[in-house]
């Protein structure tokens, strides 16, 4: 038995606890949420702008050498060498090449190549190095690949500075990270090879540009080109690398993961083209103000269920203690113990409670003296009512003697329906019993005989039963009801030319029952409240006194079998009237 105590402790469960708790996971998972969508959208509005800047900055520096084309100085100098010019003129050369240096301040190094004198020098910090002669300067990797292409210029992944002419102008302390962009010089009219030209820019513009994204939340930025190397990271060890094959399966995912870092990325055009954007964003810190929120909230959760506990131990005490003591008075009742003590001194509620109980313990006991009287005098009425009914045999006797009587008088036809009777009477005895479905149609055969001497001989009906199917068992008075239906409501009511169909046959493991009729049906709505009320239990609201036969058989099949039986009635176009059953047929004659 559930205490009242224990009752408490749900109730504290399932209407302070279990409520409160839930709005806080409600409240976290809006508010995660919430946050997840905000940061998103924050994240790829900063992504788009950071993407578009870095496209403008790169289409800057990649066209920054056409700068040569319109200087007719340093365009000679490619075209006829550095000396040959009869317009050469070194100053004003030199300040040409200063200028173009200075341009841009994240230029680190220039290196020039011309392909007339097969020479190169290099510019560093705005001073000019001496040339010097390189004939196998075409051969080297990257340069050969822009020599050989149709591309006007390639850019190489970050790396340190490197000293190309051994110029003594760079100082070995100098490794500063830079990505170099190496740019082919031709002739535009004869599309004439002429020179290179190479510029090392710093790190320090994308990092300016790239740095943008990265917050106070904690997330990293990687700037990836097209050969899924690392051109630029918030962590420098992961500058020149190339990128993880778990981060490269994360790039091709098209949705977030919320239980892992959210990552968003980019794809950049133009010079950048394939380059990509990324940004991560680490849960632990994008959701670090609604988990403390969360915790907060269980923390004050955890309160309220320790002062509900001590509210409860206080009520269980004060209030369920006497109540526990009355129920241990109710249970000594119902073992028997009919003076148990009340205590009528309590002016409270549970004083008022045992007060009446103790009244109504008083009015039982004598209800109970009486009762029992009327009980035993009620019994022996019973008895005198069972000696005055007539006994069955006495009946059949009877009716063999009237039977002997009619012989005697040559009235045939008085003695077969006297032996039709007799055999029914009989038949009727065993109801609710089992009984084979052959007995059963003798049955039906002798109610046949009856009716037709009462209808006249030429009631129509039909039997198609199988001779398997006659030695299976099924309880008795299964189908007579059925048949005495067919005569209630065709023949007493003025259908003569109805026709009454009895078949049955085994198929499968089953029995199969069928009695139907083409007198007159029923119409839609009364066919559907026929099996409601066929198919309701007895207590429920749509039970009736009506129609008892069907819903009598229909309860006895399911009480036999299970659901294993089935029973349905059926009245097509509201024309005739049919029920069929199909039961187990496991259960023969020979079985018994």
């Amino acid at each position: 038995m559930k205490s009242i105590r224990r009752r408490l402790l749900l109730l504290l469960l399932i209407f302070i606890l279990l409520p409160y708790f839930l709005s806080v996971f409600l409240i976290y998972g809006y508010t995660k949420n919430s946050v997840e969508r905000q940061e998103l959208q924050n994240s790829r509005e900063q992504i788009q702008r950071n993407a578009e800047e870095l496209e403008q900055y790169a289409e800057d520096i990649v066209n920054l050498p056409y700068i040569l084309y319109r200087n007719p100085d340093l365009l000679r100098m490619f075209e006829n060498g550095f000396e040959d010019s009869i317009y050469f003129d070194s100053m004003a050369m030199e300040k040409s090449i200063e200028t173009f240096y200075l341009m841009r301040k994240e230029i680190r190094q220039l290196r020039f190549y011309i392909d007339k004198d097969q020479e190169s020098f290099t510019v560093y910090n705005a001073m000019i190095s001496t040339r010097k002669r390189q004939p196998r300067f075409l051969e080297q990797d990257v340069i050969k690949q822009l020599y050989q292409s149709n591309a006007k210029y390639v850019m190489e992944p970050p790396h340190p500075i490197q000293n190309y002419n051994n110029a003594a102008i760079i100082p070995e302390s100098d490794h500063t990270m830079v990505m170099t962009v190496h740019h082919k010089i031709v002739d535009v009219p004869s599309n004439e090879f002429l020179g290179m030209m190479t510029m090392d820019i710093d790190l320090a513009a994308y990092a300016r540009i790239v740095h943008n994204l990265v917050q106070e939340n904690g997330a990293s930025v990687l700037l990836i080109d097209s050969h899924d190397r690392i051109v630029y990271a918030n962590d420098p060890e992961q500058i020149g690398t190339s990128v993880s094959s778990n981060l490269k399966k994360r790039l091709t995912k098209t949705s977030t993961d919320t239980d892992k870092d959210i990552l968003l990325s980019k794809t950049l055009s133009g010079p950048l083209d394939q380059w990509k954007l990324v940004k991560i964003i680490p849960s632990h810190a994008l959701f670090h103000d609604a988990r403390k929120t969360a915790y907060i909230n269980i923390a004050v959760g955890i309160g309220v269920g320790v002062l509900g506990l001590l509210m409860i131990g206080l009520i269980s005490y004060r209030i369920t203690r006497p109540i526990q003591l009355l129920s241990r008075k109710v249970r000594s009742i119902e073992g028997g113990n009919m003076d148990v003590p009340f205590d009528t001194g309590r002016k409270d509620e549970i004083g008022h409670l045992e007060t009446h109980m103790k009244d109504m313990m008083n009015r039982i006991n004598r209800h109970i003296d009486r009762e029992y009287k009327l009980e035993i005098e009620n019994r022996k009425n019973e008895f005198r009512a069972l000696k005055s009914q007539v006994n069955p045999h006495f009946l059949f006797n009877a009716l063999q003697s009237i039977g002997a009587v009619a012989l005697r008088s040559q009235s045939p036809k008085v003695y077969q329906l006297l032996t039709s009777l007799s055999q029914m009477m009989r038949y009727s005895i065993q109801a609710n019993q089992w009984v084979s479905l052959r007995d059963e149609m003798n049955y039906i055969n002798a109610y046949l005989t009856l009716q037709m001497e009462r209808f006249g001989p030429n009631v129509h009906h039909s039997i198609q039963i199988s001779e398997q199917a006659l030695d299976k068992k099924l309880p008795s008075m299964t189908l007579q009801p059925l048949v005495e239906n067919f005569f209630k409501h065709c023949y007493e009511e003025g259908f003569y030319d109805a026709r009454l169909t009895i078949s049955g046959d085994i198929q499968g493991d089953d029995l199969y029952l069928r009695v139907e009729n083409d007198g007159p049906g029923l119409t839609n709505t009364k066919l559907q409240a026929l099996r409601h009320h066929i198919y309701a239990s007895l207590g429920s609201d749509m039970y009736s006194g009506n129609h008892i036969g069907l819903k009598n058989i229909h309860d006895r099949l399911v009480l036999h079998y299970g659901t294993e039986a089935v029973f349905t009635v059926d009245s097509r176009d509201s024309r005739g009237f049919s029920v069929a059953i199909r039961i187990p047929a496991e259960i023969t004659l020979s079985e018994e």
